[in-house]
């Protein structure tokens, strides 16, 4: 094995499975929240960025911790409410999983129009993007890490360079970080942006996943700790560029709201040239299909789980069959937009935020009630520091979801109920 080959072994073997977390979460409809919150709130929300990375990085510091001293997250919900009611409830988010999914296609279509200059229709490339997707997905787990991480760093360098190139303001920046709520839209967008921070097909993941680095054992929950900082790190840097690039960009040049999927690249453009819009739209498709692949892992994994089946790795006939199957649901957005009547950008940002309605607070709950079951995790269970932020998990995701559901579910079907 070469010097660099070596090297790369090392990493991955400290390194990768938070960039699997940080990919699922950040979507396109991650992009567009974060450049709501420049365009109309400039620097003030680099903050609430700050508190979501903190929130996510515990919330998956204690899914790890019920995967390498307890069970997995959906193993113990079947233990405690029996095998039936925890395949609904597999079912029930796997839903929120395929809506994702949708949105996603339809994002990384319309991105492939827009770079080709409408030479290419958004709706056959969403179809092809659902295939690729299959594809990735029922590689080896270490191939699709590799994979992942390295487009998390591409997204890294192109948000890097647009965002050094837009001349944000130092001293603004850095009022940013402090927390400031300037009124209620504020509010909900440091909502969103913590929503979709953390993200609940993680918690399944992350103690599912965990053995498969090898984590299995009191002595690597530094090593755990050490690859969700980096990779928390690595996601709040995408997402505070992304705000900059906003409150330097668009808000100066008159923008007040994100009226269409290509809007931030035609700002970009008119102010840094064409070049910026390329990368911006680069970015929409890197982030979009890294998206996919994590987040519908996690429809296998829960059903397979729920079901105690005896085959439910990632390498199994029943495994990739689930994950197809849902993903060939997922990419129908074309039929979707057409008979819903819902844009691009409706989609991308309305569907996830159905799962923040329905699978955030029932997963958080679950979540907790794991962690703090000395059954299941001995002499590990949480202590009160962890529980004061478990519950602020909990108590945040059931006020966005009473908050969100009746908005979200009429934007969605108002028009085909009205």
């Amino acid at each position: 094995m070469s010097e660099q080959q070596s090297l790369w072994h090392r990493f991955f073997e400290k390194y990768g499975l938070s960039f699997v977390m940080v990919a699922s979460y950040f979507g396109s409809g991650s992009i567009y929240i974060a450049s709501q919150a420049g365009v109309e709130y400039g620097y003030a929300l680099i903050w609430a960025v700050v508190g979501a990375v903190l929130l996510g990085f515990m919330a998956q510091d204690m899914s790890a911790r019920l995967g390498i001293f307890g069970d997995t997250l959906m193993g113990f919900i079947r233990k405690k409410i029996g095998k039936g009611p925890a395949l609904l409830l597999a079912l029930f988010l796997s839903l929120g999983c395929i809506a994702w999914t949708v949105a996603l296609t339809a994002a990384v279509g319309m991105s492939f129009e827009i770079l080709s200059g409408q030479a290419l229709s958004w709706q056959p490339v969403a179809v092809v993007t659902g295939l690729v997707a299959i594809l990735t997905g029922v590689l080896k787990y270490e191939r699709v890490e590799t994979f992942v991480t390295a487009m998390m760093f591409v997204l890294l360098v192109l948000y890097v360079v647009v965002a050094g190139a837009s001349g944000p303001a130092p001293a603004e920046m850095a009022a940013g970080f402090l927390p400031t709520l300037p009124d209620s839209g504020a509010m909900l967008l440091g909502a969103a942006i913590l929503g979709t921070t953390a993200l609940w097909p993680n918690f399944f993941l992350e103690s599912i996943l965990v053995k498969k680095k090898g984590w299995t054992r009191d002595e690597d929950l530094s090593e755990v700790r050490h690859d969700l900082a980096f990779g928390y790190i690595v996601g709040g840097l995408i997402t505070v560029c992304i705000i900059v690039v906003s409150a330097a960009v668009l808000r100066p040049a008159g923008y007040t709201e994100l009226t269409s999927f290509i809007t931030p690249g035609q700002a970009l453009a008119e102010v840094l040239g064409e070049w910026a819009m390329v990368v911006f739209l680069i970015g929409v498709i890197c982030a979009a299909f890294n998206s996919i692949v994590p987040i519908m892992w996690t429809v296998p994994y829960m059903i397979l789980e729920a079901l105690d089946a005896p085959q439910k790795e990632q390498d199994t006939r029943a495994f990739r069959a689930i994950y197809a199957g849902a993903i060939l649901i997922g990419m129908s957005s074309p039929l979707v937009s057409a008979v819903t009547g819902l844009t691009i950008v409706q989609m991308v940002t309305l569907f996830p935020a159905i799962n923040g309605v329905f699978g955030l607070p029932i997963t958080a709950a679950f979540l907790f009630w794991a962690v703090n079951d000395k059954k299941t995790m001995g002499h590990r269970v949480n202590d009160w520091k962890l529980n004061a932020i478990n519950v602020v998990l909990v108590l945040f995701a059931t006020y966005v979801a009473l908050s969100s559901a009746r908005g979200v579910i009429r934007a969605i079907f108002g028009d085909m109920m009205g």
